[in-house]
């Protein structure tokens, strides 16, 4: 026991006596640990966040013109700027043929959609128009405040459409850009209550009118970007999408069917995929760490020569010489890995909040484990670098090293 307390504060003295070296060598750890574990918490942050928002709306099938090579993505209100191509849509007889299926066993309604130029006063900006019957609207969505649209200029818009462009009950806009021909105004009438990311109507930056408004402006009457199903019971689903994947695709394939267990399954994965991605990247800043640590252990061996001749010439065995070094390096992946968790929770939680928008899974299990996985990954990195030094330190000719200057 005396011997091992001998090695150890040794290996300690060599830590204080190169000290800006030492320092330099626990920065690289640092730094891999703060990566790593920073990296991982921002992408389980982004998956929980939008897991808890798409499960909220797991009662919801959306209907989409089925694409060849495409079919089966994520729907959307269409690219930026892109309107319709002449073949992407539901017309109105497929939607019939929907509604008569799927009505039973819940609500069914169509949308246009399309990306346009809004103009406020000064200010130019991109939003989503929606186009929906006006029946539907009060029973899909809620009013923060003000009524729901009545007539072709009066629509409702969503809470950060309203922040940025500092909108109120009365506000017009200008839809369409002027420079590519006529303009529409509009007057806000109402606000809708933030629902977040749903898979069927994304409508906290966007605009909500009704369908002879949405037409007047675009045209293509009876042609619906998709069509909507809100279940009555979850369960159905499956029922519901089978049906209608029967009924319409007898022939060819003309329609696809989302729902949100299976959009949650390729968020999730494609999430994952970049997570580990980027920690991936992070890692790099961990293998200049581990060759940082590599070079000071050589070094300290290399200035310690007489030092392990004399310890070698007292007795003191090979394994106690390695372990001398590679306490050494333990020592330095120990203070790397406990400082860089601790400054992992500061710069995770500033990264969490800039890239995600909020820090409500901020400590929550599948987060912080990364933390750990962080410091074990540094830890293990930092005394792997030490084992060839430390063995090639007590392989050194204990004579051989006595002579050395």
């Amino acid at each position: 026991m005396r011997g091992k307390d001998i090695i150890f504060r040794l290996a300690l003295r060599s830590i204080r006596l190169h000290f800006l070296r030492s320092t330099l060598a626990v920065l690289g750890i640092v730094i891999g640990v703060v990566a790593i574990a920073t990296m991982g918490m921002m992408g389980a942050n982004m998956t929980l966040s939008v897991t808890e928002q798409l499960s909220e709306m797991g009662n919801v099938l959306v209907v989409t013109e089925s694409r060849e090579g495409g079919g089966g993505g994520m729907p959307g209100p269409g690219g930026p700027g892109g309107r319709l191509d002449d073949d992407d849509f539901i017309p109105e007889d497929q939607f019939k043929d929907i509604e008569r299926i799927a009505s039973k066993y819940g609500t069914v309604y169509a949308l246009y959609s399309e990306s346009d130029t809004i103009e406020v006063g000064d200010e130019e900006r991109r939003a989503t128009i929606y186009g929906l019957d006006q029946e539907v609207i009060p029973e899909i969505m809620g009013l923060a405040s003000g009524a729901y649209p009545k007539s072709t200029s009066s629509v409702i818009i969503g809470p950060s459409l309203a922040g940025r462009l500092d909108l109120t009950l009365g506000s017009k806009i200008e839809i369409g850009d002027p420079d590519e021909g006529a303009t529409t105004t509009v007057r806000v009438v109402g606000i809708i209550e933030e629902r977040g990311m749903s898979m069927d109507l994304n409508t906290d930056s966007a605009i909500i009118g009704s369908e002879k408004l949405f037409t007047g402006i675009y045209g293509g009457e009876g042609e619906y970007r998709q069509v909507n199903i809100i279940l009555d019971d979850i369960d159905d689903a499956g029922i519901v999408s089978t049906e209608i994947e029967e009924q319409l695709n007898k022939k060819e394939e003309q329609v696809s069917v989302q729902d949100s267990s299976r959009m949650l399954e390729n968020i999730t994965e494609t999430l994952g995929t970049m997570t580990t991605f980027v920690m991936a990247i992070a890692g790099i800043s961990l293998l200049v760490a581990a060759v940082s640590i590599f070079n000071v252990m050589m070094m300290s061996v290399t200035e310690r020569i007489r030092e392990i001749g004399i310890l070698r010439s007292i007795g003191t065995q090979k394994g106690e010489v390695r372990k001398m070094f590679i306490y050494e390096s333990a020592i330095l992946g120990g203070l790397g890995a406990v400082i860089g968790a601790v400054a992992s929770l500061t710069i995770g939680w500033v990264v969490v909040l800039a890239m995600v928008g909020s820090t409500d899974y901020f400590f929550a299990p599948a987060s912080l484990m990364y933390v750990p996985f962080g410091m074990a990954i540094g830890f293990i990195t930092c005394v792997l670098s030490g084992v060839y030094p430390a063995w090639s330190a007590s392989n050194l000719d204990p004579i051989e090293a006595l002579r050395a200057e």
